[in-house]
């Protein structure tokens, strides 16, 4: 009788361990960060694919998409906070806010935006845009090159990717590098657009490879203006980076096939 009190106590006490964890697990995820992968190319030069991330919840406030399966726990946003221009961010992508998109933000409600041979004016006012050194990427399983034009060989015998590379500033002052690859591409002239109440206006800093709020909403594809609503969080810090090359049975190509530079990259 005591061992069989003795097994159901054990028993109930990891059940409560498990739902405490599980209950931590959530909090955690919910209202502080929540880890993020990069599956594309849009956010090169400074995210490329098989980075992974931390993203900070609580900067914008929180909402429904702040919990797992977006549970309609919140109603709408408590203790909202507009992004800044230049924020890097993760969001639920319109028109169906099912799936977590990362941009940059480039304008806040009311600012007029268009694009022309390539440069984002804000208001009339062209961004400060200058050219800079090429951005080079080896390449690796996950990270070939675009056309053969952009490989380069490299001393050790290796190749690596060579793009056109640009420094922006913001009107607030926030700078950062993009890459513009084609010339004359779709995005690179577009209407004036006026970013509607409570919306945001975003873009990849791969230009030429983001379909973003320059283009029509369309499911899996193109975002349209953003509504802050949608927020999910902030980019925090790069925690890990692969090149695609490690193989699970192999445990020491873990290592190998590490970026170990891109690792606690602020935003």
């Amino acid at each position: 009788m005591a061992r069989n009190k003795a097994e159901r106590s054990e028993t109930g006490d990891f059940v409560a361990f498990l739902v405490k964890l599980a209950l931590f697990i959530l909090i955690l995820r919910s209202f502080i960060v929540s880890p993020f992968n990069i599956p594309s190319e849009s956010m090169q030069p400074r995210l490329v694919v098989g980075d992974y991330l931390l993203v900070a919840k609580w900067p914008y406030g929180f909402s429904r998409y702040s919990l797992p399966f977006n549970l309609p726990l919140l109603p709408g946003r408590v203790l909202p906070h507009s992004p800044e221009p230049g924020d890097v961010v993760v969001f639920k992508a319109p028109p169906t806010a099912q799936d977590d998109y990362i941009k940059r933000v480039i304008a806040l409600s009311g600012d007029i935006v268009q694009v022309t041979n390539g440069v984002i004016s804000i208001n009339g006012t062209p961004v400060a845009r200058k050219r800079i050194e090429d951005f080079e990427l080896p390449v690796t399983p996950n990270s070939p090159c675009y056309r053969e034009e952009f490989v380069s060989a490299v001393q050790d015998g290796s190749t690596i990717c060579r793009y056109p590379q640009f420094q922006e500033t913001l009107p607030n002052g926030v700078t950062y590098r993009t890459l513009d690859i084609f010339e004359d591409s779709e995005g690179d002239n577009t209407q004036a657009f006026v970013v509607p109440d409570g919306h945001m206006f975003l873009m990849g800093d791969n230009r030429d490879r983001s379909a973003d709020s320059r283009f029509p909403a369309q499911e899996g594809q193109a975002i349209g203006m953003v509504p802050e609503e949608n927020l999910v969080g902030k980019a925090l810090v790069s925690v890990f980076s692969t090149d695609g090359s490690a193989e699970w049975i192999k445990p020491w190509t873990w290592f190998t096939a590490a970026r170990w530079e891109r690792i606690g990259e602020g935003f």
